[in-house]
Parts: C-alpha cells; structure tokens; sequence
C-alpha cells in the first residue's frame, strides 16, 4: 500500500514540461547528435586539413613566388609561363582528349557487358572472371604484356607481317599510340565499373521489372524507364571514377615511354614530372593550381549534369 500511495504523489506532483523546457531538451540532444558526429569526422577532417589543404596554401603561395629559395611576389608571371608554354599546351590537348575518349568507352562498354551478364547468358560467370583478372596483374606487368605486344618485333607486328604481309610499326611511337594506351585503360577499367554496375542492376526492385513486361514493355523501353532511373547514381559514380583513372594512366605511359614519349602521348603529368626533375617548382606549382582548378570545374559540371539528368528522368 505504501508504494502504490508513493507513486500516486508522484503522479500528483509531476508537472508536464514547459515549451521552454522542451526547447532546452531538444538543444541538448541536438548538441550531444552533433558532438558524436564530430568526434567521428575529426580524425578525418584533421588528416585532409593536415595532408591536403595545408599543402594546397603552400602550393598556392609558392606559384606567386619568384622561386622556392627566393620568396619574392611576382604576381601571375608564373601562370603565364605555363599558359605560353607549348609543353604544357601540347599536355593539355593530350589529356583532355584521352579524357574525352576514354571515360565515355569506359561508361558505355561496361554498362553494356554488365546488361549482357544480367541477361543470363551461358558462361557468363568465366567471362566475368576474364574481365576482372587485370584488376589483379601488376602494372609492371601491364607494361610487360604491351610492350610484348605493340613493340616493334612485338607480337602484333608478326602477325601482321606473317598472315597480311603489313610493314611493322613502331605502335607507341605512331599516330596510333593513343589508341593503344586507349585500349590499355579499357582493359584495366573495364572490369571494375562492370562489378559497379551488375550490383547496381541486382538492387533494381524485380517486380518493377515484372509489371513492365506483363505491360507490354520491351527491353529496350524497359532500360531507358525503368533501369536507367536507378542506374543514374552509378553512371555517375562511374564517371567520376574513369576519370580519375584516366588522369593515372600516366604511370603506364611512363614504364612504356619514359620522360619524353611520342608526342600525344605527352601528358599533364609529363609536364608536372619534368618540372619537378629540372627543380623548377614555381612553375610546377602553378600548373597544378591550374590543373586542380579544371579538376574542379569538370567534377562540378559532371554534378549538374548528374542533378538535372536525376531530374528529366523523374519526369
């Protein structure tokens, strides 16, 4: 009795909370929210600030300087340098142009295997291993196999001279040597963005894809309003990801043709290493501001593209 008389006086005294009080409640629980998610993120945020903006400043201050050494200010004189520099122009028209070919290949021809290995073709499982075995060879190795094959008494000049009496040629010093490194990243990358875009197709709600067959929907207007809706994410991601990888197809190009290759196959990162050995950082540091720059202009514009291509779809 004399605890069921307690809890009837507690029940007597308790006073609902105030919207003061309630206000306070949610302030407090919003600040314990926000002091947990900073304690998770700090760790992170301290080793981009540490490792990524610090350095950016350093870069930045050292492409208005005269030199390393020699700290006076100078202005824009070493942006200019490099924008008059036909080196760096010669760099430039390379890259983009790899860039332009090589990630809209690598988004197509990987949707494309994807869509076929989600069709249930027979084999596709030793196929699908085919593909994803240059994920796991070496660089070094990469250029071992090219160089066995597009060198000038590689394997592609033989069978050219023995089965159609072609002349050789010297595959990586020709017209023809940015299609061959073209290939090489479609070897290297194709697998990969196929994994990405098979997980993408098995997260597509199957009853969805269903309801427009009893519809009457062939394959083709089921990809472009069906399947293509929730692969939009991971076209993008995957395009993102070409293109980074494009950029890094420079170690490749390196091993194959070292400092000074053929000439469009001289790329950015040529231009960057090349400044580096002649110690020449002031200008070196100038060319990778403005290489970060088109970096981030083409990720933004890749993001708007992505955000209205979500919208046209949803319509």
């Amino acid at each position: 009795m004399s605890e069921t008389n307690n809890v009837q006086n507690e029940i007597k005294h308790y006073k609902k909370p105030t919207n003061k009080q309630k206000k306070m409640l949610k302030l407090r629980r919003k600040a314990l929210d926000w002091s947990v998610f900073t304690a998770y993120l700090l760790p992170s945020l301290a080793g981009v600030v540490v490792f990524f903006f610090l350095p950016l400043l350093m870069l930045g201050k050292t492409s208005f300087q005269k030199s390393a050494t020699k700290t006076d200010f100078i202005g824009f004189i070493n942006y200019e340098r490099v924008f008059t520099n036909n080196a760096f122009q010669s760099a430039a028209k390379n890259t983009l142009t790899f860039a332009l070919l090589a990630v809209p290949l690598a988004v197509v021809l990987s949707l494309l295997i994807a869509l076929l290995l989600n069709s249930g073709m027979p084999g596709k499982s030793v196929f699908r291993s085919i593909l994803l075995n240059p994920m796991m060879v070496p660089v070094a190795s990469i250029v071992l196999i090219w160089q066995v094959f597009f060198s000038y008494n590689g394997v592609i000049n033989g069978w050219g001279e023995t089965l159609f009496g072609l002349s050789k040629t010297d595959w990586l010093k020709s017209d023809y040597a940015q299609v061959v490194i073209l290939i090489m990243f479609l070897w290297k990358n194709l697998g990969y963005n196929m994994v990405l875009f098979l997980a993408a197709l098995n997260n597509i709600p199957g009853e969805i894809i269903e309801s427009a067959k009893m519809d009457g929907a062939g394959p083709i207007k089921r990809f472009f309003s069906i399947k293509l809706y929730y692969l939009s994410s991971t076209i993008f991601f995957v395009g993102i990801m070409s293109l980074i990888n494009s950029f890094k197809i420079f170690r490749e190009v390196y091993l194959l043709t070292g400092d000074y290759p053929y000439d469009n196959l001289y790329m950015l990162q040529h231009f960057m290493n090349n400044a580096f050995t002649r110690l020449d950082y002031s200008k070196l540091s100038a060319g990778a501001i403005i290489m970060c720059i088109a970096m981030i202009i083409i990720v933004g514009v890749l993001f708007i593209c992505e955000a209205k291509f979500g919208e046209s779809i949803e319509e």
